[in-house]
Parts: structure tokens; sequence; C-alpha cells
């Protein structure tokens, strides 16, 4: 895998969208070599679901909610629930790392052409939480910040696993 944060273009879709396959990739290459043991380890002892496993099963999900159910208006097939919001964490304990990271992918390359065939500002089907109306572009930068995030976590939780760094 080749990660790249430079566009291809000086435009502003092909800034947010190399930078949303950059840390993507870079979830993914946080997670390289590491063992299904190990990436369901939560180092972190207040935080029980924060695994690898835990973060690329919530990565994925989040991306179809955001992309999928709202900004498309599909069906909304993320495993949490009110009663349960960290579910697709949970259940990402029983699946393997190499899984987990195949329907990641498979969910970016499935929603790369819903990204490249709708402008910018086109506006979701369905309104962000408290009813707020959102563009494709706030759905970007949402979930370009939201994964960066979680790359940090990961960051911290492959360290602990096997004293990886990097990437």
């Amino acid at each position: 895998m080749t990660r790249t944060d430079l566009p291809p273009a000086p435009d502003e879709r092909a800034h947010l969208v190399t930078f949303l396959d950059y840390v993507r990739d870079t979830a993914v290459a946080k997670c390289d070599g590491l063992s299904d043991e190990g990436a369901r380890e939560a180092p972190l002892p207040r935080s029980p679901l924060m695994t690898a496993a835990g973060l690329i099963g919530h990565l994925r999900w989040v991306e179809h909610y955001w992309l999928e159910a709202v900004f498309l208006g599909g069906e909304n097939r993320a495993p949490w629930s009110a009663e349960d919001p960290d579910r697709e964490m949970r259940i990402a304990l029983d699946v393997p790392l190499e899984r987990l990271i195949a329907d990641y992918r498979e969910q970016a390359d499935r929603l790369r052409p819903v990204i490249a065939g709708h402008g910018l500002d086109t506006e979701a089907k369905r309104p962000a939480r408290g009813g707020v109306p959102v563009t494709l572009r706030w759905i970007l930068m949402h979930l370009i910040e939201e994964t960066a995030r979680h790359n940090g976590h990961l960051d911290a939780i492959r360290e602990l696993a096997d004293g990886t760094t990097g990437t």
C-alpha cells in the first residue's frame, strides 16, 4: 500500500478525497502485522472497548452511516443502538482482523463512486444530529477528522500491544 497526502489536482475535492484515503490507509497500516489476539487487546484500563479491532470496525460503520444512511438516505444497517451505542466495537472482537480490514476497504471502494458522483455542496437526504442539514463536504471533513482522531488511538494501542511505533 502506498499512502500519500499529496492530491493529484489542486482543487478542493481532490484534497478531501486524498486526505480521506490517506487517513483510511493509515488506519490499516497501523494494524499491519498485528495478530488477531493483539487486535483484541484493550490496553487502556478505563476503555475496555478501545481495541484495534474495535476501531477498524467502528470506522467501517461510521462511513456506512454518514455516506449511505445520512447522505444517500439509505437503510441504516449500523449495528449500534440507543441501548448499545458501542456495539460495532464489541462485535468486532469476534471477527478476524483481516476480515475487518477487508470489510473496511470494500466499504471505501463502494463509496468512492458515491463521493465522485455528487457535488460537495449536495445536501444529505437526512439531517445530522439535532436535525441540522449537512453537505457532502461536511461529511467528508467529518470522516477525515473522525478517522485521524482514531488513528491517534491506534498509535497508542499498537505501541502498547507490541511496541510498534510509526506508520
